[in-house]
């Protein structure tokens, strides 16, 4: 694909003993998945949880490094997944020799399985770019200034194109534009730091036009809110937040699933298999939504 192409020309990727022709030849059926590096994933994702040390994780993240170099130097690392792995514990370095790997990894990753989400290989891309003083070519990546203004870091638009993108499940430039503005809008969270109620925060949002808000009422951050209100145990509260994220995006079958799921927590079955069955005519393929209506016929 013309994408991988030019990441071959920018990164310049160097073919390592670890990953010769022997893999590629073998049926990839035929080989059982690395279960340390799956362990090892499993782990990495653990160290970022909850209350992370982070001298305690950067010690863990260079050991897992060297236990991959280790893993390919053996030639145990052979399946697609084993390679995605290895390049998500790669991702989490600290400088271009990681994300470099990184890339190199999930593009052979991509190689034996071309059916895997293509997303996180724009994302070792553009961090790898940018780790060498290059501009980013997906647009992945931002960082918050000083002044607490959100912007994408340097990039270059011309490399790729949209389709491209696309094609990685990457924002389109215009996207992300519309992104940038979105995150530089203000948190329905700041109202209840005001001392606003959650039916006074409702009522405000409902007199917004989305398009203009002052505040970022997109779909994903809705939902995110109302499931923060649950963890904080305001369970009520988030009901509210999630009928009204189903009104202002009354064609989105995810909206109607959270909804569902906080009636079904709530117990009021009726109800949340009602929005559930509501789910599934947006998407007939939500087997969540599926399986809840199935139990509660």
């Amino acid at each position: 694909m013309k994408n991988f192409i030019l990441l071959a020309t920018i990164i310049g990727f160097i073919s390592c003993d670890s990953m010769n022709s022997k893999t590629t030849n073998l049926t990839q059926e035929n080989i059982a998945d690395n279960a340390e590096l799956v362990e090892m994933f499993k782990n990495d994702q653990a160290d970022r949880t909850n209350h992370i040390d982070w001298n305690i994780v950067q010690k863990n993240d260079s050991i897992r490094e060297a236990r991959v170099y280790e893993l390919l130097d053996s030639n145990k690392v052979r399946t697609s997944k084993d390679y995605n792995n290895a390049a998500l514990i790669f991702h989490h370095g600290e400088d271009s020799v990681a994300y470099g790997m990184a890339v190199k990894l999930i593009t052979k990753a991509i190689e034996l399985d071309s059916t895997i989400n293509k997303w996180f290989l724009a994302v070792a891309t553009d961090r790898y770019l940018l780790s060498t003083n290059k501009p980013q070519i997906y647009g992945t990546q931002y960082k918050r200034l000083d002044n607490k203004i959100v912007v994408r870091e340097k990039m270059d638009s011309t490399k790729i194109t949209d389709a491209e993108r696309i094609e990685c499940k990457v924002e389109t430039l215009a996207e992300q534009r519309e992104k940038i503005k979105n995150l530089n809008r203000k948190k329905l969270t700041e109202l209840l730091e005001e001392g606003k109620t959650i039916d006074e925060i409702v009522q405000i949002v409902k007199q917004i036009e989305i398009k203009n808000s002052p505040y970022d009422l997109r779909e994903n951050w809705m939902n995110n809110f109302g499931y923060q209100l649950i963890r904080q145990g305001k369970k009520e509260e988030a009901l509210k937040i999630f009928k009204l994220n189903t009104e202002l995006y009354p064609n989105s079958f995810n909206t109607f699933d959270s909804y569902g799921e906080c009636l079904l927590d709530l117990g009021d079955k009726e109800k949340a298999v009602k929005a559930y069955r509501k789910s599934l005519e947006l998407n007939p393929d939500n087997k969540n939504a599926k399986k809840v209506v199935a139990e509660n016929q």
